[in-house]
């Protein structure tokens, strides 16, 4: 007598996590969304990606780094006007240069990574950022009053390319070699616009090819597309209206308790 077939159960693959849009998400997502706008759009990027963090406390890390990266180019498009040829173009041209091969570094080692690898990198990078700027603000970390190097540039882009593949926060690098190069503050703002548009630019194919993007994360974009957009707008207004201190004040807090806490669940 032939045994009844055994019953196998389909295991879900762990590179293909599930996000449901319910109303959790939305709480998280929308506000996180217009953060990063705010920030893109009116101070440097520097603080864009804390939205990556805030959205992988609820889904998976993969997941937030793909729904961010369409926003954060809408992002970018939608402020490219406002600051139009107000960079500095031979500083943003080596930023661009060197983010390249970063940007393909960073595929590799999404490639090989897990989720909770893509916490525990996440939440380093989140308390590493505010440990830097709070050096800084002591003045235990002193950026230098001439400016760097060519090969400096390539370096921070390379380096920025790199953390922005794999958590989108390229901003502390691109900020380090910017900031020592006497910039006014618009100048500033629009160079770092221009580089990371590109730099998003860079990291669209990538993502693709590595099953970043899914269709979950295209439709919730379509859905977080208007904050984007308002975000965007509202970091334009900011720019000359609101304390770059307080902005960042509640930045800082936000990434602390981030951090920390895809860390501990990475962890545990």
């Amino acid at each position: 007598m032939p045994h009844p077939a055994r019953y196998e159960p389909r295991i879900p693959s762990a590179r293909k996590p599930f996000m449901t849009l319910d109303l959790t998400f939305f709480l998280v997502a929308i506000p996180a969304v217009i953060f990063a706008g705010i920030s893109k759009g009116g101070f440097g990027s520097g603080a864009a990606f804390v939205a990556a963090p805030l959205l992988a406390l609820i889904v998976d890390p993969a997941l937030a780094v793909g729904l961010m990266l369409p926003l954060l180019m809408l992002i970018d498009a939608a402020t490219l006007k406002p600051y139009w040829k107000r960079w500095s173009w031979p500083d943003a041209r080596l930023l661009i240069l060197g983010a390249a091969p970063g940007v393909a570094i960073g595929a590799l080692f999404w490639s090989a990574a897990d989720a909770d690898v893509l916490r525990v990198f996440l939440g380093v990078i989140s308390l590493a950022f505010v440990a830097f700027q709070l050096a800084r603000a002591q003045n235990w970390i002193r950026i230098p009053d001439r400016s760097f190097p060519p090969g400096a540039g390539i370096f921070a882009g390379a380096v920025g390319g790199f953390t922005s593949f794999v958590s989108h926060a390229g901003g502390p690098p691109v900020a380090v070699y910017l900031l020592a190069r006497g910039m006014t503050k618009t100048t500033y703002q629009a160079t770092t616009v221009i580089t990371f548009w590109a730099v998003n630019i860079f990291k669209a194919i990538p993502y693709a090819i590595l099953g970043i993007f899914t269709s979950q994360t295209l439709i919730a974009g379509l859905y977080l597309a208007p904050a984007a957009l308002f975000g965007a707008w509202l970091g334009v207004w900011a720019h000359s209206v609101i304390p770059e201190r307080l902005f960042f004040i509640v930045t800082y807090v936000l990434l602390t308790a981030t951090g920390a806490k895809l860390i501990f669940d990475a962890l545990t």
